[in-house]
């Protein structure tokens, strides 16, 4: 279950291993995603229930749970459908972002609570928490918002000063230092996933003596567990035998 950065290393990885016969599933939320190195599945399950029907059928003999540290809902189905079935799960979890000296960040709990802290004054706010959640952000409309997403925002946002801009990482810290300065922003409002593809926002918002507005994670959930994809290939390596070689 992909959808990550490291999903598409692992994936690649997997893909030139003749002993695994491995799959790619996408949820589908981005509308043209990049091309996978393994047969690709995009769509939902149909809940918990529905995923475990797709693992008994395919005869799975490993789940790896490789989406978006906030996928919190897609987790959860995978773990109780693993459970229900009785199919091994493992999580490839990056490690979240710690915050260094020279950061501002005010740690919240949720987008909801990210709307609170940037407070009643007007601000120049930068969004980059892709585009489920900014809704959120209506009922602060004296704010301005520079959103940048994959895709766009549907339906747009209904906001007095609202601009969008479309374009997927890895971004560098100089291209973020100069994005945040042309924008005049003065606080950034992120997600804490984890990882350096879009960690240059952070990194200039430090140059540039920014807050930053950080949503955390939830508590994960409790299943075993590995933050980058050797972890990941070791862990696989040992749970499974080998399947017959096919001469491929």
């Amino acid at each position: 279950m992909g959808g990550t950065t490291e999903a598409r290393q692992l994936g690649e990885r997997l893909a030139v291993d003749r002993w695994y016969d491995a799959a790619i599933s996408l949820a589908g939320r981005t509308a043209d995603p990049k091309p996978q190195p393994l047969p690709a599945r995009v769509g939902g399950f149909g809940g918990a229930e529905g995923l475990a029907a797709f693992l008994r059928e395919k005869g799975v003999s490993l789940l790896v749970d490789a989406t978006h540290p906030y996928a919190a809902r897609i987790s959860h189905n995978a773990a109780a459908a693993a459970a229900s079935c009785g199919t091994p799960l493992l999580a490839l979890r990056r490690p979240a972002w710690e915050p260094g000296a020279g950061d501002r960040w005010t740690c919240v709990a949720n987008v909801a609570e990210a709307v609170k802290a940037l407070g009643e004054e007007p601000r120049r706010v930068f969004l980059a928490i892709g585009r489920q959640e900014t809704f959120h952000f209506e009922r602060a409309p004296q704010h301005s918002y520079v959103v940048r997403s994959v895709d766009p925002v549907t339906p747009p946002l209904a906001l007095p000063d609202v601009t969008a801009i479309l374009s997927s990482g890895p971004f560098a810290e100089p291209d973020e230092v100069n994005l945040l300065t042309e924008r005049r922003i003065d606080v950034i409002v992120a997600k804490n996933s984890g990882g350096t593809a879009t960690y240059g926002k952070i990194a200039a918002a430090r140059k540039l003596g920014l807050e930053v507005v950080m949503v955390e994670r939830r508590k994960p959930i409790d299943v075993p567990t590995v933050s980058n994809c050797d972890e990941a290939l070791e862990r696989i390596h040992q749970w499974l035998s080998p399947v017959k070689d096919r001469g491929v």
